[in-house]
Order: C-alpha cells, then sequence, then structure tokens
C-alpha cells in the first residue's frame, strides 16, 4: 500500500442506467449483502480503521475532528506502512495487523491502492468500508471498469462499501462520524436524515441547520452507489427509530423503480422525504417528433414523478431544511384554515401574499375569539386575521411575563373555524436579558412551550427573518421544545409543502409501466395508420377516409359533408403544414378537388405520395393536447395541455408518470391555467370532464401497449360537451405498416399541423 492521500472525490457522477440495463454479475452479487440488517451495522460502527490516515492528511484530520464533534468514544486505528504513530495513537501497517477485525474501513488510500486495501479488509475480516478515492465510474469507460472490479472484489470478501468517491457519513445517535469534512459545531442530535449525491455540499447543509437549531439523525455522502445507493438510504432511514423526516439532495434518480418502491415504503411509514433535485435540463428529444416531447421534458417528468411518489421537491438548502425541520419537530396541520399573529400590519401583508401562493386560506376570527383577542388589544387595534397587535407592546415596558399575542394565542387555539395557527411572536435575544427582563421572558416561554402541547390545533412559530438561532436562544427553547420556523418566506413555503405532504399521504402507488419492446427501429406512421390504432382501440376519432386522387377525395368529402380538412398522408412528412400539406375548411366539389392537387404537389418534393386524408371539420368547442413520450429513466409519461401549436408556448400542461386512471386525469385537468375554457368560461359549453379524462386514461393505456413506443399524441382532441374526438393522431414506434415508407425515428422537431 501507498501513501499519499487520494484526491478529492470529485461532484460529476454517471448514471445508473435505466431500469432493465444490463448488470455487471459482480454488482449483482454485491446487491445481496445490502440488507437492512447490514445498512443497520455499517451506520454504527463501534470501530473505525482509518487506512492511509497521515498527520498530513486533511481527509484525516477531519474525521478525527468529525468523530470528536459527535462524541465518538470508540477506537480510531491509523493504518499506515511507514508511521509508528498518527495523531498520536499507534498505528499498524496492514489491515490483516489489526488485533480484531474493525467494524468499518474507512479507506483513504489513493485509487490504485485501494485493491490491495480491499483484499487487507477481507483477509482481516472488515465486513464494512467506506472509499474516498476518486478516478471510477464519473471518469469514463475505464473508471466504470475499474468500479466494476472493486465491487466484484468487495462482494467476493462479503465487504459493503459507501462510494467510491464519497466523504463518508456521520451518524449522531450512534456517536460516531468516519466523516471526511468538516462539521460545524455544535452539532445538534435530532430528526433529520440526510442523504446527497454530493461530498462538500454536506457542509453547507450542516451549516444551515446548526444555524436554525435543526438536529442530524444520520448524513451520508452517497458517491458512485457503487453498493450503497440512495434507496438503500432511504430503506434505512425509514427504518431508523431517530429519523422522522429525511432529505435528499439528488443529482439523478438512477433507479425509478427502486426509487419509487422506497417512497412508497416511507409514506406507508409516515416519514415525509424532501428532495432538492438539481440539473433541470432542456426538454427532452427521445419523442421530440411531437409537442409533447417538448413539455415533458427530464426535468419536468422528474417533478411530476416526485409530486405523484409524495415527495416534496424544493429549491434551496434553505427550503428543504426549513421543510424538514416544520414536519419533524411541529405537528403537521390537518386544514388550510390558518389564524395568523403578529405585532406587525407590514407581517400580515407579507404572510397573506405568501399564504395565497400556497393555497393556505386566512378566514376570520370567530365571533368568540374576536371577543377574546380584543380584550386583549388596544383600542386603537383591530381584532381580525390576520392579526396585528400592533407595535403598542414593544413601546411599553413589560410588567408581566405575557404579551397580546400570547392572549391571542390563547383565544385563537380554540376557534373552530382554525386548522392552525402561525404564531410570528418571537423575537429571541442572543444573549440572556439583564435582570427581571430574563425572568420574564423565560416565563413566557415556559407558558407558549405549554400553552402549544396543551392547544387542539398546532401551533406553528415563526420569525419575521431568517436569523441564527445561537447561544442562548438556543439553549432556551430547546429546553421547551420549542422549534421556530426561519422567516415568513421560508415558514410559508414550508407550510404549503407539509400541507401538500399530509394531503399526498396514502395515495402513493407504483410508477413507470413496462412498454413491450419492438424490433423495429422507432418510426412516424402514417396518420391513417395511427388513426386505425385508436379507433381499434375504441377511441373516438374524428370521421375520414384516405384519398388517391382528386375524385376520391370530392367523393370522401360529399360523404363526410363539408367543409372538410386535407391532409397529406406521409409518415415522412411530419411537418406537413410547413410545407403547405394541411388544408383547411374547403367547401364544394371545386375547393376540394382543387385542394387535393395542391397538397399532393406540396408534397411532391418531400417523398410524399397521392394519399391525402380527408377529415370532417370541427367548430367551436376546447382543443386539448392529450399524449405520451417515453422518458428513458420513467417509461411512459402522460401530458395534458391546451391544444395546437401554442402549448410549447404557453408552457400550460400536466404531466404524470403512467399509469393514470380517470381520477388522476380529472385533477391533472383541473391543474391547468386554461381548465375554465373546459368549464364553459366566457359562454362556451363546458366539457363533459368525466367523458374527456375518461378517453385521455384509456390513450394512456392504450400508449402502453405499443411496442416500441417513443410517443402518441392526439393534437388536437376537439371537446365539445360530452362529444370528444382526435382530430390529429401521431405515433412514433417500433411498429409500423408495411406499406409504409421506413423513416427513422428523428431526434428533434416538433409536428405542426
Amino acid at each position: 500500500m501507498t501513501a499519499p492521500s487520494p484526491a478529492a472525490p470529485v461532484t460529476a457522477r454517471a448514471g445508473t442506467g435505466p431500469p432493465g440495463s444490463a448488470v455487471p454479475p459482480g454488482r449483482a452479487a454485491a446487491r445481496a449483502l445490502v440488507t437492512p440488517q447490514r445498512l443497520a451495522e455499517f451506520f454504527a460502527p463501534r470501530s473505525v480503521a482509518l487506512v492511509g490516515a497521515s498527520e498530513t492528511s486533511g481527509w484525516a484530520r477531519f474525521i478525527v475532528a468529525a468523530s470528536a464533534a459527535v462524541g465518538y468514544t470508540g477506537p480510531l486505528l491509523p493504518v499506515h506502512p511507514r508511521h509508528a504513530t498518527v495523531f498520536g495513537r499507534p498505528t499498524v501497517r496492514s489491515l490483516r495487523d489489526l488485533a480484531e477485525p474493525a467494524d468499518l474501513a474507512f479507506i483513504l488510500a489513493p485509487t490504485e491502492a485501494v485493491p490491495s486495501v480491499i483484499e487487507d479488509a477481507g483477509a482481516a475480516g472488515v465486513r464494512n468500508a467506506v472509499v474516498l478515492a476518486s478516478g471510477y465510474r464519473e471518469a469514463g469507460p475505464s473508471g466504470r471498469a475499474l468500479e466494476d472490479e472493486l465491487v466484484v472484489a468487495a462482494a467476493r470478501h462479503g465487504i459493503l462499501l459507501l462510494g467510491p468517491n464519497t466523504l463518508g457519513f456521520l451518524n449522531t445517535a450512534a456517536s460516531v462520524a468516519p466523516f471526511a469534512l468538516t462539521v460545524p459545531l455544535p452539532l445538534a442530535a435530532g430528526p433529520v436524515g440526510i442523504a446527497l449525491q454530493s461530498g462538500a455540499l454536506s457542509s453547507a447543509l450542516l451549516g444551515f441547520a446548526r444555524s436554525q437549531a435543526i438536529g442530524v439523525s444520520t448524513l451520508a455522502s452517497l458517491g458512485n452507489e457503487a453498493m450503497i445507493s440512495t434507496t438503500d438510504v432511504i430503506d434505512y432511514l425509514v427504518a431508523d427509530e431517530q429519523t422522522r423526516v429525511i432529505c435528499l439532495f439528488l443529482e439523478e434518480v438512477g433507479d425509478p423503480a427502486a426509487f419509487s418502491a422506497a417512497a412508497q415504503r416511507a409514506d406507508a411509514a409516515g416519514k415525509p422525504i424532501v428532495a432538492l433535485k438539481v440539473g433541470a435540463s432542456q426538454a427532452g428529444q427521445q419523442a421530440a417528433l411531437a409537442h409533447t416531447g417538448a413539455v415533458a421534458g427530464n426535468d419536468a417528468v422528474v417533478s411530476a414523478a416526485l409530486r405523484q411518489l409524495n415527495v416534496i421537491r424544493v429549491s434551496s438548502i434553505e427550503s428543504l431544511l426549513s421543510t424538514a425541520a416544520l414536519l419533524a419537530y411541529q405537528r403537521c396541520p390537518r386544514g388550510r384554515r390558518m389564524g395568523v399573529l403578529t405585532s406587525s400590519g407590514g407581517a400580515c401583508d407579507v404572510i397573506a401574499d405568501r399564504a395565497s401562493a400556497e393555497g393556505i386560506e386566512i378566514p376570520p376570527f370567530s365571533a368568540t375569539t374576536t371577543a377574546a383577542i380584543a380584550a386583549a388589544l388596544p383600542s386603537f387595534a383591530a381584532a381580525r386575521n390576520p392579526l396585528d397587535c400592533t407595535g403598542y407592546v414593544l413601546a411599553n415596558a413589560r410588567t408581566s411575563a405575557l404579551t397580546a399575542i400570547d392572549r391571542a394565542l390563547e383565544a385563537a387555539v380554540d376557534d373552530p373555524g382554525l386548522d392552525f395557527v402561525l404564531s410570528a411572536g418571537f423575537s429571541i435575544p442572543e444573549a440572556r436579558p439583564p435582570g427581571q427582563a430574563a425572568a420574564l421572558l423565560e416565563e413566557r416561554i415556559a407558558w407558549v412551550a405549554d400553552r402549544m402541547a396543551a392547544a387542539p390545533i398546532p401551533v406553528i412559530p415563526l420569525t419575521m427573518t431568517c436569523t441564527d438561532v445561537t447561544g442562548y436562544a438556543r439553549e432556551l427553547l430547546g429546553a421547551h421544545g420549542i422549534h421556530v420556523l426561519p422567516g415568513m418566506e421560508l415558514g410559508l413555503q414550508a407550510l404549503g409543502n407539509a400541507l401538500r405532504w399530509q394531503e399526498g399521504r396514502g395515495s402513493v402507488r407504483p410508477i413507470g409501466h413496462v412498454v413491450p419492446g419492438g424490433s423495429a427501429p422507432a418510426v412516424a406512421w402514417t396518420e391513417t395508420r395511427a388513426r386505425d390504432l385508436l379507433a381499434a382501440a375504441g377511441l373516438p376519432v374524428v370521421p375520414g377516409g384516405l384519398a388517391r386522387s382528386a375524385d376520391e377525395a370530392v367523393e370522401v368529402a360529399r360523404d363526410l359533408g363539408t367543409p372538410v380538412a386535407l391532409k397529406i398522408n406521409s409518415a415522412e412528412i411530419t411537418h406537413k403544414s410547413d410545407i403547405g400539406g394541411v388544408l383547411l375548411g374547403l367547401s364544394g366539389d371545386a375547393a376540394v378537388r382543387a385542394g387535393y392537387e395542391r397538397v399532393v404537389a406540396a408534397a411532391a418534393g418531400h417523398g410524399g405520395s397521392d394519399a391525402v386524408l380527408v377529415t370532417a371539420m370541427r367548430a367551436g368547442g376546447v382543443e386539448v393536447l392529450a399524449g405520451v413520450t417515453m422518458d428513458p429513466g420513467f417509461g411512459p409519461v402522460l401530458a395534458i395541455g391546451l391544444g395546437g401549436v401554442l402549448v410549447e408556448v404557453l408552457r400550460d400542461t400536466s404531466l404524470r408518470v403512467l399509469p393514470a386512471g380517470p381520477d388522476e386525469v380529472r385533477r391533472m385537468l383541473g391543474e391547468l391555467r386554461g381548465f375554465p375554457l373546459l368549464q364553459g368560461a366566457r359562454g362556451g359549453v363546458a366539457a363533459d370532464l368525466d367523458v374527456l379524462a375518461q378517453i385521455i386514461s384509456d390513450l394512456g393505456e392504450l400508449a402502453c401497449s405499443v411496442p416500441g413506443l417513443q410517443a402518441m399524441e392526439v393534437n388536437p382532441l376537439w371537446v365539445l360537451g360530452g362529444q370528444v374526438e382526435a382530430l390529429d393522431v401521431l405515433v412514433v414506434a417500433g411498429q409500423r405498416d408495411p406499406d409504409d415508407k421506413h423513416v427513422e425515428f428523428a431526434s428533434q422537431g416538433s409536428l405542426d399541423t
């Protein structure tokens, strides 16, 4: 073994591949090692060997400091081939030389030395290891091969690995921290578990947790997840008695099926998952021939999937931990009716605005509550919700422990029209006030704590701004079990997140649908072929017929009744309007005959044919887009929006990972900003939403049955009351009509018909 420390773990991570991708045999064998019992042992080692530790190694110094920060009293065993002592501790040359096997080996050795350390660990009976070194899967094909070899070797010896390319973990309940990064002090033990697909960001999370007195149970930096994955740590935290809320920092969801199952288990256990997912991308290109592919981008699909799994998605570290703290320390509200108590009219305005954005109601106080509150206010203050107790309480010397806000709290918690109370009356000094002021403050905090505990509805304390909770305040609030939300902005975000989680409990179902594979490359079908597919499944399609001559076009138009639409019917031409391949509103034989010739002529230079689809025109109603596209990770995704080409411009869409039944589709329709149009806004005919939802749900089910599907889109799907018809249909799949020309699936573009 060589002595130099490895390079710092890098942040770039490679994906684990979509479900169903080939798994090397060594990795498959390694999965058998990742059991609940092994994970519990892994994250609570009683002895830790530091392989490659030296006093010049910053990583080793971090581990020693982190161990002290969590109060670790077990043995830290330096292993080094050349140093006799490290940090005042005697070393051994190899893991084989330990008097008894360490519970965990933290491997600080460089990449090229790791294989020999694994062999030593296996020979010594060490069952668990953390690998700091980088240069594995994140470094490309050669690194991936190196990582596969590492996993095979570890699995052969029955060694469970965290990493490589990781900084380790800390566990406050077990008072152990094989963690190669700074731990901001003081570190409080508590109910928030954290798993990160990152290393150095760990300190930032711990720093904010410290500033807001948020206690941490376990924090794990996951690295490359060669053995222990994100979903494994979720399962560990679900089983961990200390953890009440799970925080995730995600760069990817490498195995959506496993993640979905873990989220289900967390929901069943009543443990919220809050996720900061980064890496938003441009719209996915897997089905970009359709508008659906343009609106169902990778990040939009992830958001839809997380919402379906009742995972709270946030956009910042501050929101991540603020939301987690609310769910971990407070009683979660069971409804959206909020009472607001402040000493500032401006704060009332800010809170009201933020509450509105989160869908939180601020109803009037009941008459009884209003009278009780009014009795505690100065004559010039109004007893209404949200309540401004005015600066009167600040401008006068305190003679008693309780303030007007506290008296208002006493009344508001019994208001039958409220589901919870937000009390913005907390301003705790950094240091203990002098003289009698300290006694009054401490008496008041004790009273508030008792009232919160006895209140029939949750009472949630809030500071006006996000300020650090330090020293005296941390000690005083902690002694009474009070946790204060950090500021109005973060606080109301956290409340909205918590309410959505509470409302979603028990509704988590497996997502992702296996679509049968097709042997043929994905191709665009002719529209007649796509229409036949829908019609055969019982889905309504606008009447029409195929014409191969002007005379046939006239005959079809006569049967349908004019006006009619004419469209070139060619798999090679997906942008029909762009080349003049679509004509609308044609009436009379002469117009239809001339229109046929124009459409065929326009398509002649683009690989077209003489086949023209003639369909009935529809007027009035609302046009909807309903499409399914394949996400490379989550599988088929349903998108609903207002129809036509404006769907990409307006971005007014709702997404779900399939399957989605009619009830779920109804909810999707209700999420659209344009939903009032379907309800008959401005004198329009209200759509039969039950009929529409059933048809769209059936479309999603049909899409999942098409071999090799890449996209299925109806745009527009015309709706007038209970009448629903597909006016234009696109299918891109690994199956085609033998009469179609073979058109390879394009990687970019959109259908504009």
